[in-house]
């Protein structure tokens, strides 16, 4: 079993959610007692958040290149970013080591290719939905067509993910919003919809959406599970 490595704690909330999906697909394929070979660089959060919103992504850079290359010297086979919004900064972390650098976007196109689809909704913090660092990859690496919600859904998602679900909230009228934010996206044409962050997953799932949900953290996490077994 080849070693996973974790870079996380952004937020720590779907750092657990990594751990216990590759772990439980570590039972599944090899049953009993069986569990994963992981090293977990596990960052705080509040300064790295700060340095989002202030526009330092050669800071963000430096110290995530820095947490790949400890994994790396720590003996980690692979390198697994657990946020959907740091890979912004995806080249630096894969430039900074020499085992493989997992996107997380690509795992999450396969799925959605694999299931016919080329047009898809995309939900997740206002820089991965307004910038073009992930569109880009999904259209020009993966051939997907992606759309975001209106501006103003952008700003709930946005507000909900950073000031609830990091923090560990999870409230029910936030719930039905971003259920309401989905459908909006289903009507405007998305065949699928991309959690696009990886604490969505903690407060959506398929019964508030009329199409396929695509959760990265689950995806990304069992990427790296058949890696790591081959």
């Amino acid at each position: 079993m080849r070693t996973i490595g974790l870079i996380g704690g952004m937020s720590w909330e779907s750092s657990m959610e990594y751990y216990r999906i590759i772990n439980e697909a570590v039972k599944r394929r090899l049953g009993g007692l069986h569990s994963a070979a992981c090293l977990l660089s596990s960052l705080d959060f509040a300064p790295l958040e700060r340095m989002q919103h202030d526009g330092r992504w050669d800071d963000i850079a430096a110290e995530l290149a820095a947490a790949a290359r400890r994994l790396e010297a720590g003996g980690a086979d692979m390198v697994l970013l657990c946020t959907n919004t740091m890979h912004k900064v995806a080249d630096s972390i894969r430039d900074a080591v020499s085992i493989p650098f997992i996107h997380i976007a690509d795992p999450t196109a396969a799925a959605v290719r694999a299931d016919g689809l080329v047009r898809v909704g995309l939900i997740g913090t206002r820089f991965t939905m307004e910038e073009s660092f992930y569109v880009d990859r999904l259209r020009s690496v993966h051939g997907l067509d992606a759309i975001v919600p209106s501006a103003a859904d952008r700003d709930v998602v946005h507000r909900v993910i950073y000031d609830e679900l990091c923090v560990g909230s999870v409230i029910d009228e936030s719930r039905a919003r971003f259920a309401a934010i989905i459908g909006s996206l289903a009507s405007d044409g998305a065949q699928g919809v991309i959690l696009g962050c990886t604490e969505v997953g903690l407060l959506v799932g398929p019964a508030d959406s009329p199409v396929a949900l695509y959760d990265t953290t689950r995806l990304h996490a069992e990427a790296a599970v058949e890696l790591a077994l081959g």
